[in-house]
């Protein structure tokens, strides 16, 4: 099969001269295509499929981008990973061949990946606690077993992903696909998962405000969320390019705001949501702080200081900064985070959650407002490249402000 590898020789490619950084590291990132051995199942009760349509998340982007920031590179995570890898993991994919012992599913039949290595498709019994709680997410065997190290497929060189002509998958990892959902919607599974989980575990109080920063995949399906299950909530969304303020002005965003300097934002959102600024002492400068705040809650998808020292300055005290985006550490300064008693909590991906009273797996809540009509994503796919137009499709990443690129796919049958 043909595959896009992560971790071998660079493809040969020169950069304009008037290239970005990013545009210039795709030059040099570690990626080829390749041809390897047909996807075979894994495990007996492992199956193979076809991916018909792949997403690039936000991390396959920054790991091929090689945009890991100038800040400390450590990662506690370095460890759950294993290399070469044939990444994505946001795959709408149909089943094409069944292991021995493969139940659940039959030939021909479309699927979404619900991509978590867990204990089940890792062969482990008893399942670990979390795995038992609903949280593959958090599961304990990512290292153990005979697959080899990874979180979820596409960062395991055994469970290759879906920037291939084939994909090995389990039968938990899979969901079917209803026939009124067409792949363009599919393929968003994944990331409205990760929002949902954001949102829901942490929700805003009935009638209050949430700030959403960042207007990528994770920021528009927020939106999304908050106006479907939260309707009399007021929703503020801190867009970088025109392409993510005019999808989330359509998604149902009351104010959207476009980067400035951090003390813009502060007395923008001052004056949207009623905080009650106080200036630090004249001659020290620094940003001022609102108190009372007037935000009750904070969805970062971005995971940067200089977003948190925005957030925590306008949220209540005791309210909560949810941070589902990943970025390289930075230095920012917290003082109004312990003298607001800010609750800062960390949104790992998605699991089982509860939506209007039912507790099922997010990619099955998303698949059902889908079907119902209450969740609608027309527009956040903007961009899709064949598997061989790789380096175009993360171009048009690299400069988003120019191509207008928002959720850019793969499609390797293309």
């Amino acid at each position: 099969m043909r595959a896009l590898v992560f971790g071998v020789a660079p493809e040969p490619w020169v950069a304009p001269a008037d290239a970005n950084r990013l545009t210039t590291n795709l030059a040099a990132t570690p990626v080829a295509m390749r041809d390897l051995p047909d996807a075979a199942p894994l495990r007996p009760d492992w199956l193979v499929t076809r991916p018909r349509l792949t997403g690039i998340c936000g991390s396959d982007s920054k790991q091929i981008l090689l945009d890991f920031g100038d800040g400390d590179h450590d990662s506690a995570l370095s460890g759950l990973c294993s290399f070469p890898q044939v990444m994505g993991h946001e795959v709408v994919a149909e089943v094409v061949a069944l292991g021995p012992a493969a139940r659940g599913f039959d030939v021909g039949q479309r699927v979404v990946l619900n991509p978590w290595l867990s204990c089940a498709p890792r062969g482990i019994a008893p399942p670990c606690p979390a795995c038992e709680a609903g949280d593959a997410s958090l599961c304990w065997s990512f290292t153990t077993g005979d697959i080899s190290p990874g979180i979820h497929t596409g960062v395991s060189s055994d469970a290759t992903g879906g920037y291939a002509e084939l994909m090995p998958a389990h039968s938990t990892m899979l969901f079917a696909v209803p026939d009124e959902i067409d792949d363009e919607h599919a393929v968003f599974a994944d990331p409205f998962s990760v929002s949902l989980h954001s949102v829901t575990r942490h929700p805003p109080p009935p009638g209050g405000r949430a700030l959403i920063w960042g207007a990528g995949a994770l920021g528009l399906c927020a939106i999304a969320i908050l106006r479907a299950l939260y309707s009399d909530v007021e929703v503020a969304v801190v867009a970088r390019f025109d392409a993510q303020a005019d999808l989330a002005r359509r998604f149902g965003a009351h104010h959207v705001l476009r980067p400035a300097s951090q003390l813009e934002l502060v007395e923008a959102l001052a004056g949207w949501s009623g905080g009650v600024l106080r200036p630090t002492m004249e001659g020290l400068g620094g940003l001022p702080m609102c108190h009372p705040g007037g935000i009750d809650v904070a969805y970062d998808t971005i995971g940067k200081g200089e977003t948190f020292e925005v957030e925590t300055r306008v949220l209540k005290a005791r309210g909560t900064l949810v941070v589902s985006g990943v970025h390289a550490p930075t230095r920012w300064e917290w003082s109004p985070h312990y003298f607001k008693e800010i609750n800062l909590v960390g949104s790992n991906a998605f699991g089982i959650e509860e939506v209007d009273g039912v507790r099922q797996h997010a990619i099955a809540h998303y698949l059902d407002l889908v079907r119902d009509g209450r969740i609608d994503l027309t527009g956040l796919l903007t961009h899709t490249f064949g598997l061989t137009q790789w380096r175009d499709a993360f171009l048009a990443i690299a400069i988003q402000e120019q191509s207008g690129a928002v959720k850019v796919a793969i499609d390797p049958q293309r």
